[in-house]
């Protein structure tokens, strides 16, 4: 069917189960454009378990519905694409976390929100890019385990001399092949542009940006600065929001690899299928969602 059946078809069928629609900002324009909400992924969960709809459909990867399903509990969360997963939460398994913390036992864990629940119900705190800092900072305990990206921690660390980093040997691999040689490249190519790049980059990319932040952060940094050009070092998905909220200004990719495609795997189709058959929907053992929200529920006390 053609694109506004389409939309029509998912607007009924919304109505009908009492759903909200939700998408991260990398997903397709099309997705951006028909959520309800858009927004980063831990800001996505924490909208959900306070709305009122009873079904979630969730356009992003496996841990980000997870994390909204850990939070809303009665909630039916629905992954329209079911394999849409994330690399790097793949690179750390609970069974390895847990061997991990036997040889640090010292050690505060501290879990980057890109992860699966298993690991967040084996972790002491969960953070996001944006708060990491802070919640990384409120810890009595002097050695950190930082996982599972290891670029998010370094940026971390650099902040907190006084703090001992354990890093996992995890990354975003979207964000982790970007080199400083593209950034060079697109400095030679925007001279007046200032570039905006995500923690999780290389620390060597990150050093050469003119701001770090999360995407919520970039967002707010993009449309609050006096600035009209903005070299955007973070997946592409982001550029629907900042070209719709600043249309004055011009915004180039640092990198055309910045495209991750798991995130891209939703479309508006996968949305109408998903309302239509009631799938994929998040299941979680109790056990471990309860471990995993304490997690959070920490993180949460201190924002």
């Amino acid at each position: 069917m053609d694109k506004k059946n389409l939309i029509n078809k998912i607007m009924a069928l919304k109505k009908e189960h009492n759903a909200v629609i939700v998408a991260h900002n990398y997903q397709v324009d099309d997705v951006q454009e028909l959520a309800d909400v858009t927004g980063d992924s831990f800001a996505l969960s924490k909208y959900c378990a306070s709305t009122k709809y009873d079904v979630v459909v969730f356009c992003g990867v496996h841990f980000m519905a997870e994390s909204a399903k850990i939070l809303s509990p009665d909630k039916t969360v629905l992954l329209p694409e079911i394999d849409a997963g994330c690399p790097m939460a793949n690179m750390v398994t609970a069974e390895t976390l847990r061997k991990a913390k036997k040889e640090h036992p010292k050690a505060a864990v501290v879990c980057y929100i890109n992860s699966s629940a298993e690991v967040k119900a084996e972790s002491d705190i969960c953070c996001t890019s944006s708060n990491a800092l802070k919640v990384v900072k409120s810890l009595e305990q002097e050695e950190v385990l930082f996982v599972p990206d290891k670029n998010l921690g370094h940026y971390i660390s650099k902040q907190l001399p006084e703090k001992k980093f354990i890093f996992w040997d995890g990354f975003c691999v979207t964000h982790h092949r970007v080199t400083p040689e593209q950034v060079i490249k697109a400095r030679e190519a925007q001279p007046d542009a200032i570039l905006l790049v995500h923690p999780e980059c290389r620390p060597e990319v990150v050093e050469m940006a003119d701001f770090v932040g999360s995407t919520r952060q970039i967002i707010q940094y993009a449309n609050s600065s006096p600035h009209k050009k903005f070299i955007i070092g973070t997946e592409m998905g982001i550029m629907y929001q900042l070209r719709t909220e600043n249309p004055d200004k011009e915004f180039y990719l640092l990198a055309q690899s910045f495209v991750c495609p798991n995130m891209k795997k939703t479309s508006l189709n996968s949305v109408y299928e998903a309302l239509r058959d009631m799938k994929y929907k998040i299941e979680l053992d109790e056990d471990i969602r309860l471990k995993a929200k304490t997690a959070l529920d920490r993180m949460l006390a201190i924002e």
